[in-house]
């Protein structure tokens, strides 16, 4: 765990990772379920920090089958899928609400949609200002400083 900078919080069996855990990775992504020495086996969720999930079973460290449920609720059905496709182009929260009157478009799936600060750019994981060229995350809290380009 130290070399890896990953979290356990479980059973132990002849000092292996076994029963019922939890497993925090470095990446804040979090299992939660069953282990069987040392790997995730039985049913297990991951928690992944964007507030998306993924419910499975595992053997011996591999998905046998499980499904994807996005953050706001959408879940991935790669036989069923209808979401964003050449057919219907709505956004998921349109699916479920219903579409806006004319003149009131929907440009995200977010409703209300976030609000962007004056001169700022969203680069889908924060905001860009391009006079400072720092992308701070939707909390205001530095991210990284843009890449430059050259000519």
């Amino acid at each position: 765990m130290e070399y890896t900078g990953s979290q356990y919080i479980g059973e132990f069996v002849d000092g292996r990772m076994e029963g019922e855990a939890e497993y925090i990775l470095p990446t804040e992504t979090k299992y939660v379920g069953e282990m069987k020495d040392g790997m995730f086996h039985g049913q297990g969720t991951l928690y992944f920090p964007s507030g998306s999930r993924f419910d499975g079973i595992w053997e011996k460290g591999l998905v046998v089958k499980g499904t994807y449920t996005f953050s706001d609720g959408l879940q991935y059905d790669a036989k069923n899928w209808h979401y964003c496709d050449s057919y219907d182009r709505r956004f998921y929260t349109e699916i479920c609400y219903g579409l806006k009157p004319a003149g009131i478009s929907q440009l995200t799936n977010m409703d209300p949609p976030r609000k962007i600060p004056p001169g700022y750019y969203d680069c889908g994981d924060g905001f860009y200002n391009p006079i400072t060229r720092i992308v701070k995350d939707y909390r205001n809290r530095f991210l990284r400083n843009a890449e430059s380009q050259s000519h």
